[in-house]
């Protein structure tokens, strides 16, 4: 049984690490859905497609990963072809694995079996949580694994964050 993990990874973080660590454990391999990427340089998405493909792949080879695909999966804003979009450019696969509702739902309706997985550190470990934290120039070294930590390092993306924070809204 092949499973695959959709997720927008806004940077690959320690919990996602410790999903896929048991996903590939429990099924042997996985298929990791970088969603939305068409987005980057924005608050929500700062990191383009091909910076955090690099990034899970780093992280998962120097954790001794080595069989898993990477798919990048543009949106199409079309929820009743979402799933039929991501059949398409993705291997062949048994399983969705999502905590998300709308996600679930989706594979559901389309007759795929859904696993919903056990989150790990979900309170501290979250992609809205080292942006935030990035932003407010907070410490979120440890809440990444050190292969992304460097891969944000390398692409200024430290900065790149801070930028997007901006504003040019006058105080009043």
């Amino acid at each position: 049984m092949r499973p695959l993990l959709v997720g927008r990874f806004q940077p690959f973080h320690n919990g996602h690490l410790w999903l896929v660590s048991r996903i590939v454990r429990e099924y042997g391999s996985i298929i990791i859905g970088i969603g939305s990427a068409q987005e980057s340089h924005t608050l929500v998405n700062p990191f383009t497609a091909g910076e955090r493909q690099y990034m899970i792949q780093r992280t998962l080879e120097s954790n001794g990963i080595h069989d898993f695909y990477l798919v990048p999966i543009e949106d199409i804003y079309r929820n009743s072809l979402w799933v039929s979009h991501i059949v398409a450019l993705a291997p062949p696969f048994d399983v969705a694995i999502s905590g998300n509702p709308l996600v679930k739902r989706l594979f559901q309706e389309a007759g795929k079996k859904v696993i919903e997985p056990e989150m790990h550190g979900r309170e501290t470990y979250s992609g809205q949580e080292i942006r935030r934290r990035i932003a407010e120039k907070e410490n979120w070294k440890d809440l990444v694994p050190p292969e992304v930590y460097r891969s944000i390092q390398e692409i200024d993306g430290e900065n790149r964050i801070l930028d997007l924070a901006k504003t040019d809204e006058v105080n009043k």
